[in-house]
């Protein structure tokens, strides 16, 4: 999956917490995410001053559900729950075995969430 189409998978799929996502659509996607919000981020200072970030924020809005769902159907590749993206609550520790669950390889074959999205 390259850049354009996981950040197509990503609208397509706003709201879809089943199946499974591989790990360059999760990449290109928090990678669209973290430019965007970048962007947006110099609009605000450009456009508002310092004052409150109005574009990042209707940006993170819009892309709330969406960075939920490809978690979560990340998470389902390596035969976990989405629930598990709580662990963000935990400051540090949580992110950082989120992270390296996000980069870990898929589970190969099927599991309980669906087929392997490489078709392996």
């Amino acid at each position: 999956m390259n850049f354009g189409e996981a950040i197509t998978s990503g609208f397509q799929n706003y709201a879809n917490f089943s199946g499974r996502a591989q790990r360059s659509a999760f990449w290109y996607w928090a990678l669209f995410c973290f430019l965007a919000g970048l962007v947006l981020g110099v609009l605000d200072y450009s456009i508002f001053g310092d004052g409150a970030p109005v574009l990042q924020g209707l940006f993170g809005l819009a892309t709330l559900i969406p960075n939920l769902a490809v978690g979560a159907r990340r998470l389902h590749d390596i035969d976990r729950s989405g629930w598990w993206q709580l662990l963000h609550i935990i400051p540090l520790i949580g992110t950082i075995v989120l992270i390296v669950w996000y980069a870990s390889r898929g589970k190969p074959g099927p599991n309980r969430f669906g087929p392997n999205p490489l078709g392996e």
